[in-house]
């Protein structure tokens, strides 16, 4: 028994750890989305990093621009084969972190490509989620809610303990964000 308890931590440790594998150009990249600096965000995608290469705390450069709305590194890691799938310490893609913090240039790009709108991360949240949990309610929220929704994001998608986008919005008094909300939770899907 004991033995089956260890190897499933290790198992889990395992699955869970990032890949250290950073070259030096891999980790300059992460520095350089961190500064937000393009030109050196660029030469070091020309020279070969790996925009999906995560460090220690998960974190790449995809991930990175996406969360920070580092807009053009943003761009240049999509054109560069970034990993849509990858998530963040939190088991977030790069779409759930622009969504929170209000990136709305960044979501809108994002959303351009085929990154799953309803993916849920580790706290049972989607992106929808966070614009109304962690969002201020204010029209950058609300412009990312309608891009959200006309993507086809769920409104009835609810968390871990059944509190919906808009249950969460009313909570919150986010009126706006709330009427918009109720409206799509109508729509069939």
């Amino acid at each position: 028994m004991k033995l089956l308890i260890a190897s499933s931590l290790i198992l889990s440790l395992l699955v869970s750890a990032p890949v250290l594998a950073l070259t030096e150009h891999d980790r300059a990249l992460i520095d350089a989305t961190a500064r937000n600096d393009v030109e050196a965000a660029r030469r070091l995608i020309a020279a070969g990093a790996d925009v999906n290469a995560q460090d220690e705390n998960r974190d790449s450069a995809f991930l990175l621009a996406g969360a920070e709305g580092r807009l053009e590194i943003l761009k240049l890691t999509l054109a560069a084969g970034a990993d849509l799938r990858s998530t963040n310490r939190y088991g977030g893609t790069a779409l759930i972190p622009a969504c929170h913090h209000g990136h709305v240039e960044t979501v809108r790009e994002l959303l351009k490509t085929a990154i799953d709108v309803d993916h849920v991360n580790r706290l049972g949240w989607t992106a929808l989620l966070e614009v109304a949990i962690l969002g201020d309610g204010s029209e950058r929220y609300i412009e990312i809610a309608r891009m959200l929704l006309a993507r086809g994001a769920d409104a009835n998608l609810a968390d871990r303990g059944g509190m919906t986008p808009l249950a969460h919005a009313r909570q919150r008094r986010h009126e706006a964000l709330a009427a918009l909300l109720a409206e799509a939770a109508q729509r069939p899907r």
